[in-house]
């Protein structure tokens, strides 16, 4: 092998190939994609005939210095770059790909690798789940990728403080599998893949926020490495604290520009003793809308609400072979005591009467409810039922509650006279909703429209005083509305906050922050 595999090895495996290590590092050094000072710099073509990739020349002895100091995994095939350079569930493309890729097995793995970058002023890009939909993964200036997939220890948990200490690189359904026999979970969902750090760094939420909060609302304190390969812990395990600046919110949303993030300390909650799903049908996307505002409003305290209009659910009847009334649909979640949720389902089937809803069915066998959600989770690959061969560009926009109705319900006009096919599904309970609007990428006319459309919902929701991205982050696809939302002199001090951590500018340069911001 002229790679290695680190990804895919156990500790167990790792003790056994130790041996191996001075042969592998040989075959390295002759691989023709090795990226060292001897290597032509030039713009080259490999294996694809249409991938063009441009190579950095490392400062001499970069890669020599990472190896002696570093123990950990990496590789410089260049198949493992090219999957790590392109996006893996969106629509943007990638114009490079990292030079190298890193397999950190330790903070002090991390710590080193940025060091060393640091010094040699070498770009970093730090790769989770790969579940980030803005190009958050992108490498637009080459450079190394630091893989977390192998730091996914669960590091210490506390039954009686409800909290759980884990590396970034588990991912929240295993880390929810290890944590039931303890009747506890850790509320977040987000797309199934998602890592922990991935989640802190994106500031990530789901469908199970209406009623536990973000990301933001979820961690106690984490450890990260800064540009300057310093380590820090940003709080104590302590609920609260009035002490010093809130560096772990800081770090909660900076996408990889500030830091790494190499230990998180994550609030758990008991799972629910009952729940019950009910689902319901209305004439209109506003009248749904309108219930999800209503319930809210009356203070019934759901898990779930979600909205999903009549081109999702056609989607999911031919996807599942299912059979629901293709029109507006709600799902909501009650939980608690067998009475209390019960109490809820009943006030809410109420509301829904009174706002023209129908078909109000509710279930409470484990196996009806997972069915449920596993629909409403899957609507994604749903979509593609519609359109087989298209992309999908998702919006994700947010609105003060009292606006949800009139920004889904703008948005939806504009998106029913659009020849592309789109559909409509909102976190409803919190002002969340997003458009997939699949589009032909070898048709320039549809990615334009597509473009026209997300622009639209996103602008819509900023004339509401809502934001450009509720939970899926800024990466590169959303820095171009920034400044519209908060204005130059908001983005100048976040500019100020990153050159103090990363005066070099090597922590996953071109995102989040527009490049025209100056300080």
């Amino acid at each position: 092998m002229a790679y290695f595999l680190c990804r895919y090895l156990s500790s167990s495996n790792i003790v056994a190939i130790a041996g191996a290590c001075a042969i592998a590092i040989d075959e390295l050094q002759s691989h023709p994609s090795y990226c060292d000072s001897g290597i032509d710099p030039r713009i080259r073509q490999e294996k694809n005939a249409d991938m063009l990739e441009t190579h950095r020349m490392f400062p001499e002895g970069f890669l020599d210095e990472l190896r002696f100091s570093c123990k950990c995994m990496f590789s410089v095939d260049y198949d493992e770059r090219h999957f790590h350079g392109k996006p893996q569930n969106s629509f943007h493309t990638a114009v490079n790909i990292p030079d190298v890729v890193f397999y950190p097995e330790t903070q002090e793995d991390v710590s080193r690798i940025v060091f060393a970058c640091n010094k040699h002023k070498v770009p970093i890009v730090p790769y989770g789940g790969a579940t980030s939909i803005e190009g958050h993964t992108l490498a637009p200036h080459g450079g190394v990728c630091i893989d977390m997939s192998n730091m996914n220890k669960i590091k210490e948990l506390h039954v009686e403080d409800m909290d759980v200490v884990v590396e970034p690189g588990i991912g929240w359904i295993e880390l929810n599998e290890y944590l039931k026999p303890f009747g506890l979970f850790f509320p977040l969902d987000p797309g199934p893949g998602a890592s922990v750090g991935g989640m802190c760094a994106t500031r990530c939420s789901g469908s199970l926020s209406v009623r536990y909060g973000t990301m933001r609302d979820n961690v106690t304190s984490l450890k990260a490495v800064l540009g300057n390969g310093e380590v820090i812990k940003t709080a104590s395990r302590a609920r609260k604290s009035a002490s010093g600046y809130d560096l772990t919110r800081l770090m909660i949303g900076s996408e990889g520009t500030l830091g790494i993030i190499t230990e998180v300390t994550l609030r758990l909650q008991k799972i629910p003793q009952h729940s019950v799903v009910a689902m319901c049908s209305f004439p209109s996307i506003k009248d749904a809308a309108n219930v999800a505002i209503a319930t809210m409003q009356h203070g019934i305290q759901v898990s779930r609400v979600e909205l999903l209009d009549e081109v999702q659910i056609k989607a999911i009847n031919i996807a599942n072979d299912k059979n629901l009334p293709e029109i507006p649909t709600l799902m909501f979640e009650f939980i608690g005591t067998e009475a209390y949720s019960r109490e809820q389902t009943m006030i809410v089937e109420q509301i829904v009467g009174r706002h023209n809803g129908s078909d109000f069915v509710f279930v409470e066998d484990p196996e009806a409810k997972k069915d449920l959600w596993k629909v409403r989770k899957e609507a994604l690959w749903a979509c593609f039922a519609l359109e087989p061969n298209s992309e999908a560009m998702i919006t994700d926009v947010c609105v003060p509650l009292s606006h949800l109705a009139d920004c889904i319900s703008k948005s939806k006009e504009m998106i029913d006279a659009s020849p592309l096919v789109c559909t409509v599904i909102s976190h409803a309970g919190d002002g969340n909703f997003h458009s997939i609007i699949l589009f032909d990428p070898s048709k320039e006319e549809q990615l334009h429209e597509a473009e026209r459309l997300n622009k639209f919902m996103v602008q819509t929701a900023l004339s509401m005083e809502g934001t450009c991205t509720g939970e899926h982050g800024v990466g590169t696809g959303k820095m171009k509305y920034l400044e519209e939302e908060h204005g130059i002199g908001a983005l100048r001090t976040m500019k100020r906050i990153k050159m103090a951590l990363d005066p070099n500018d090597i922590m996953n340069p071109g995102k989040l922050i527009p490049p025209h911001v100056c300080i």
